[in-house]
């Protein structure tokens, strides 16, 4: 195939573009249109794109040449169209001046890709003309039903017997490498192909679908769901924990089969193997891995795991409200009790602190504050008024690196009055970091 040979439309094949243009919905839309003819250029079968424009509602109807594939070239040629990002393509009008200037990528000569790209899927307006190529005599190319007929003839040319399965309905599978080269080998599958032909045609299986079931003689809608199931599984963002442990196709089909038998499912699955790394068993035990009865020892580990985590629990909580009572206890001189409207209250507990943050609609009771408390990265205080000490008002948090207030918040976040305000920056602030000084002197 050559650029210097590629040849005008000819007069029949416009003729045949304007019958087709006519039974075009898009017709006189002002949409571009596509179609494809079959010719030679150099002796080489090639197909030419052609597209095809007019003003809206306007008898000014273009038509050109766009794109040029050979069946077996490596590039193909392509003249005033350009391919964007998301899969559309825009073609420039400057020369039948359907437009008033010239786009970036028009040019008076042709250009060229690799021959993968710009093959649009259009009609082929006369795909009679492959009778002029012997070797194609007997492809069946005219049943096949696809637009991308070179792909089709290319693997034709190496397998033969793909017309045997465009003819027998199943062109879908025509351009499988894995299906034309197994056809071409084994006598008894093509034959189970011939026999399972409206099955496979009405349901449309996966390539992986139709040679595992020949091979396990597993019926075809069974190990179809299986290899959905599976594809479904390698998507799927979740199940790390799973993919750890089965790694490989095999190894991953015969989870799935488990699954099936044991009437499960990957999440419970999931949670099941998260129990069991968490109470430490061994994982590459068989009996462990995929127990017999899923459902019994699924339920069993599960409730293993939850006694074994509200243990841990229970002695991290008790760890944790021991270190809180400790730095409380040691920042106690911070606490301020005296004439004034107002007292501050060291928190003592992280159950003080959900209380707290549970009246006054606020955070202080999640969001960590507990741990910024034992790591003396911060601490919380609670201003109360003298008359109703245990009657949570204002909630205050003071950094110890910083001696100064970072939050002061009321009921849902709420700003506190002035003179809260004035009593908390003027008075408390002041005795606090003069005690706060007296500790770490003392330390």
């Amino acid at each position: 195939m050559k650029i210097e040979k590629i040849k005008p439309i000819p007069k029949y094949m416009l003729k045949l573009i304007r019958k087709a243009e006519k039974d075009n919905p898009y017709h006189n839309t002002g949409f571009v249109r596509f179609y494809s003819y079959l010719t030679k250029n150099d002796g080489e079968l090639v197909k030419v794109t052609v597209a095809c424009k007019n003003k809206l509602n306007s008898k000014r109807w273009r038509c050109k040449q766009v794109i040029v594939h050979g069946i077996h070239s490596d590039k193909c040629f392509l003249k005033d169209i350009v391919l964007h990002f998301m899969g559309n393509y825009s073609i420039g009008w400057y020369e039948q001046g359907l437009q008033k200037q010239r786009k970036w990528y028009e040019s008076e000569d042709w250009g060229w890709q690799d021959d993968q790209y710009f093959n649009i899927h259009c009609p082929i307006l006369n795909i009679t003309y492959l009778s002029k190529f012997p070797e194609y005599k007997y492809s069946a190319v005219e049943q096949y039903p696809y637009y991308d007929i070179f792909k089709y003839l290319r693997l034709y040319e190496k397998f033969p017997q793909a017309e045997m399965l465009v003819k027998f309905g199943l062109a879908n599978y025509a351009t499988s490498v894995q299906i034309l080269r197994k056809v071409g080998k084994d006598k008894s599958f093509r034959k189970w192909l011939i026999q399972k032909c409206n099955e496979i045609c009405f349901r449309g299986y996966y390539v992986g679908t139709l040679l595992t079931a020949y091979k396990t003689g597993k019926p075809l809608e069974i190990v179809q769901q299986l290899e959905a199931e599976k594809k479904s599984f390698y998507r799927h963002d979740g199940y790390k924990n799973i993919k750890r442990l089965f790694k490989t196709d095999k190894e991953v089909t015969t989870l799935m089969e488990y699954i099936t038998t044991q009437n499960t499912n990957l999440s419970s699955y999931s949670d099941y193997l998260r129990a069991c790394e968490y109470l430490g068993l061994d994982m590459t035990l068989p009996k462990n891995l995929l127990p017999h009865d899923f459902k019994r020892w699924h339920d069993m580990r599960i409730d293993q795991y939850r006694t074994a985590k509200a243990l841990k629990d229970a002695e991290e909580r008790k760890e944790l409200y021991a270190k809180f009572d400790a730095i409380a206890e040691k920042y106690l001189p911070l606490q301020k009790n005296g004439k004034d409207a107002f007292v501050v209250i060291i928190a003592r507990s992280p159950q003080d602190l959900i209380r707290e943050g549970d009246i006054l609609h606020h955070c202080v009771g999640r969001m960590n504050y507990d741990q910024r408390f034992i790591r003396e990265k911060s601490l919380i205080f609670f201003v109360r008024n003298v008359e109703t000490p245990d009657t949570p008002f204002v909630t205050v948090e003071y950094s110890i690196k910083n001696k100064k207030v970072l939050q002061c918040y009321g009921d849902r976040d709420s700003k506190p009055s002035d003179n809260v305000l004035e009593f908390v920056n003027k008075k408390w602030l002041p005795f606090a970091n003069r005690q706060l000084k007296k500790i770490q002197l003392a330390a």
